[in-house]
């Protein structure tokens, strides 16, 4: 199971990926395997040398108890210490921001893997709605055709 944030490869061009480990609770890894999971707002702040993945909603559990949750707090990322390091390094003074691009599983473990990504501009946008859309029209018409 692989849960992709759109929104950030729409959004942003990725540089690089790394991959991170991330600290859940039982709540909210039953959450994540049943498909609930929102990375739309989401990205990685370094704080304290350690990374956080913030804003991401993963709401809880149905079958867990009434206790008081917290839908988007920050959830530790699980980096070595000179990844974290070459990851300040990048963004600190840049156009450039880490967003976590997907969710997934890995031998029994949730991964995310965060991305050094770029904002585009909006004719970029425009210009891959475009190539995309052209490339719908040429798999229609040869379906059409076969």
């Amino acid at each position: 199971m692989r849960i992709v944030n759109k929104k950030a490869l729409h959004n942003y061009h990725i540089l690089e990926h790394i991959e991170a480990g991330i600290v859940l609770s039982g709540g909210e890894v039953k959450s994540i395997r049943s498909g609930r999971l929102d990375l739309g707002e989401a990205y990685v702040r370094i704080l304290n040398g350690e990374a956080y993945l913030v804003n991401a909603n993963i709401p809880n559990y149905q079958g867990a108890g009434g206790k008081e949750y917290d839908a988007t707090h920050s959830r530790k990322l699980l980096l070595h210490k000179d990844q974290i390091d070459s990851l300040a390094g990048k963004v600190s003074g840049k156009a450039t921001t880490l967003i976590p691009v997907s969710i997934y599983e890995k031998n029994n473990r949730f991964k995310v893997e965060v991305g050094l990504g770029k904002s585009k501009k909006e004719f970029d946008k425009r210009k891959i709605l475009k190539e995309k859309d052209h490339a719908r029209r040429v798999e229609q018409e040869l379906r059409g055709k076969a």
